[in-house]
């Protein structure tokens, strides 16, 4: 099952105890908590649940869901 941007949003409100709705698609995403450790956390997550094979230096440069979306294969 490809992942979706709610789900992602989902995913990452889940790591930094948000709601996902507090998650913008559009910020950087270190401005709200994500660190390293979390980055590494739910990129492990969805190579187990959505065969993401997007590396940790992807994610790492552009820590923002909309910059995301298109590297983990996410449906709109």
């Amino acid at each position: 099952m490809p992942l979706t941007v709610e789900q992602i949003r989902a995913d990452v409100a889940d790591v930094l105890g948000e709601e996902p709705d507090d998650i913008p698609v559009d910020e950087n995403l270190v401005d709200y908590g994500l660190d390293s450790v979390r980055i590494m956390s739910l990129l492990e997550r969805w190579r187990r649940d959505h065969g993401v094979e997007a590396s940790f230096a992807d994610l790492a440069e552009q820590p923002a869901v909309e910059a995301w979306a298109p590297m983990l294969g996410a449906a709109a």
